[in-house]
């Protein structure tokens, strides 16, 4: 004989609670004390309940879901702040819907047009491009929605980014205080804001101490692109003394080439890699690297959100958060005999150069 699923009823009793407290537990209608809470959830996982979240969302009128839209599902670092904001929005009893815009601002518009006709309370969305058209499907809808990580320069709404600027200061400053002048920096794409707000932070290194200009290399969204697009910068020209990578991705096809090129790291060459992941630590020499707030940047961004679907009328809110350099085994002092203290060009040569751009 087939058992009937739990219901309301059977988990109220058991918690020793009444059905309207179970309802206001999995609904979020109501705020519940946290030990009745968590007795509440006890029970219902001890009988397999599983609310109804359709329902609820029609007898309520609001929605217990909120979408988010990210790049990537392979790049770990956009995978590290859906679970992050995942965390935050089930401690408050809501469910998340997560798309991938491939990186594609068509694809982006896609996906966003599905996960609107769920019907959710909010989105938090890493825009694939600076352009970001989707938002106008967004403000079309009259959703609240909080942009992360890649925030366009002429975005005004609400917004949690890292300091990316700083991040770019603090990585170059790292080595050109072990002597490097020779160093190539391995970015995704110029296109994105926050690349280019990590490249200034370098170059005003590079202007405090009159150095040459940006050595730069764009390598893509992927692993497979970084790889053979350093792969290809063997050809191009002599191996420099450093390797700035602004991407996890980009840190990854760096250490690939250099594997590749039997060059060791530091002693042949320094890595500095960007994002700070437990597979940095692991490998060998552990390596130095920038790291991101990414739970931080998760939980904030679901703070916003959540004011927002509230009601919340307040102006919009934009946070950048600190990150910090963790200095490890894969960066040391430029060998002897290898240091390059290149003075920049002229101004002449510099409108030269343009002019033949």
């Amino acid at each position: 004989m087939k058992v009937p699923p739990a219901s309301i009823k059977d988990v109220a009793k058991r918690a020793g609670v009444s059905a309207g407290t179970v309802s206001n537990v999995f609904s979020g209608n109501r705020p519940v004390k946290p030990g009745l809470a968590k007795r509440v959830r006890e029970a219902a996982a001890a009988l397999g309940y599983e609310p109804d979240r359709a329902a609820s969302q029609l007898r309520g009128g609001k929605g217990r879901v909120v979408g988010i839209v990210i790049p990537e599902l392979s790049n770990p670092f956009f995978t590290s702040l859906v679970a992050a904001i995942e965390t935050a929005a089930r401690a408050e009893s809501f469910d998340i819907l997560v798309a991938s815009s491939s990186d594609d601002d068509s694809e982006e518009a896609a996906r966003l047009r599905t996960l609107l006709a769920w019907k959710p309370a909010g989105v938090v969305i890493v825009p694939a491009s600076d352009e970001f058209p989707s938002r106008g499907l967004l403000e079309k809808a009259g959703l609240p929605f909080v942009v992360v990580d890649r925030v366009p320069q002429d975005f005004t709404g609400d917004a949690v980014s890292s300091d990316n600027f700083d991040a770019g200061l603090q990585a170059a400053r790292h080595l050109f205080e072990l002597g490097h002048r020779d160093i190539v920096v391995a970015a995704s794409s110029m296109r994105l804001q926050n690349i280019r707000e990590r490249c200034s932070g370098i170059e005003s290194v590079l202007r405090e101490t009159d150095s040459a200009p940006l050595s730069l290399i764009e390598l893509g969204f992927s692993f497979e692109s970084a790889a053979a697009r350093l792969e290809q910068l063997a050809t191009e020209r002599r191996r420099p003394t450093a390797f700035l990578a602004l991407t996890n991705f980009g840190t990854l096809g760096v250490l690939a080439t250099l594997q590749q090129w039997n060059a060791r790291v530091p002693d042949d060459v320094s890595v500095l890699g960007f994002d700070d992941y437990s597979w940095m630590r692991a490998v060998s020499p552990p390596l130095t690297a920038i790291r991101q707030p990414v739970e931080e940047m998760g939980r904030r961004a679901w703070r916003i959100l959540r004011r927002r679907i509230e009601g919340d009328s307040e102006p919009p809110e934009g946070i950048r958060l600190a990150c910090t350099l963790e200095r490890r085994r894969s960066t040391a002092t430029c060998p002897p005999g290898t240091t390059i203290d290149i003075k920049r060009p002229s101004r002449r040569d510099r409108d030269d150069l343009a002019k033949s751009n």
